[in-house]
């Protein structure tokens, strides 16, 4: 006689085995079109993890909300008009909605970057405003699906750089390093990265972990992601991703000494 516990034990494994060659099968078909693929990571249909082990981790973890609203910035990034189609600013409204539902006044844990162009200012006088709009626009077409990608969020931004979240320190570290090797032509695109708590408001994040993240970035170099040390720590081992040397720092406005260091990409 068979063991029924036995034979459920059986039944599951086999079920098992057929969700994860699903599972597998459906990554590999994903993966022979490397648009639509980077479509789907950006706009949050699918996790780049699940894409590394299908069957293994969940498909997706973005709530349908957010790949809506990812969705429609990347839209309005590549056809501007797209806004006017829209309505009365559906971006700004699914933003509050999500605000209003993660941000009750109370701090919650996030990663914040902060981005700057250097040489935007001697760009613009050389060759004037409408050169420079023209740039900071396709600029941010190009940011605009590294950002999402990792997940992150553009909080606003701030003449020509930008305050981006980002839902881990991982994702954010990563997202600074492709930013920087992406910058616009002839600038050069600095970053710093700071994790810990803020206020979430509709267009603003607030708080003193924002602050240290701001200063780090201002005294990164051009072509350079700055990190603290909070960051080094929470990330652990990264894959061809290496720490330099930490050194302590004073800021304007922030009581204590940040410990920062540079971080980059290596083989």
């Amino acid at each position: 006689m068979v063991d029924p516990s036995e034979a459920r034990a059986v039944s599951a494994s086999a079920v098992e085995a057929v969700r994860i060659n699903l599972a597998e099968r459906a990554a590999e078909l994903l993966r022979r079109d490397p648009t639509l693929t980077d479509t789907a990571i950006e706009v949050g249909l699918v996790d780049r993890a699940w894409l590394d082990e299908p069957g293994q981790r969940p498909v997706r973890t973005t709530p349908a909300r957010d790949v809506v609203q990812r969705f429609l910035e990347r839209s309005v990034e590549r056809r501007p008009s797209a806004l006017g189609t829209l309505g009365l600013n559906a971006l700004q409204l699914l933003a509050r909605e999500r605000a209003a539902e993660e941000g009750d006044g109370s701090a919650t844990p996030v990663a914040v970057v902060f981005t700057d162009l250097e040489g935007f200012t001697r760009f613009t006088s050389r060759f004037g405003d409408e050169a420079a709009i023209s740039l900071l626009q396709d600029h941010h077409r190009v940011v605009g699906p590294i950002i999402r990608s990792r997940g992150g969020t553009v909080v606003k931004r701030i003449g020509d750089g930008l305050m981006l979240s980002f839902p881990s320190a991982e994702a954010a570290v990563l997202a600074a390093l492709e930013l920087v090797d992406t910058p616009p032509a002839p600038l050069r695109l600095r970053a710093g990265v700071h994790v810990g708590e803020a206020v979430i408001t509709p267009d603003d994040l607030i708080g003193h972990d924002v602050n240290v993240a701001a200063r780090v970035a201002e005294v990164a170099e051009p072509g350079q992601v700055l990190v603290t040390t909070d960051v080094r720590d929470a990330t652990g081992e990264l894959r061809h991703v290496a720490f330099g040397r930490a050194r302590r720092r004073s800021f304007k406005g922030v009581g204590e000494t940040v410990s920062v260091c540079p971080v980059r990409l290596v083989d």
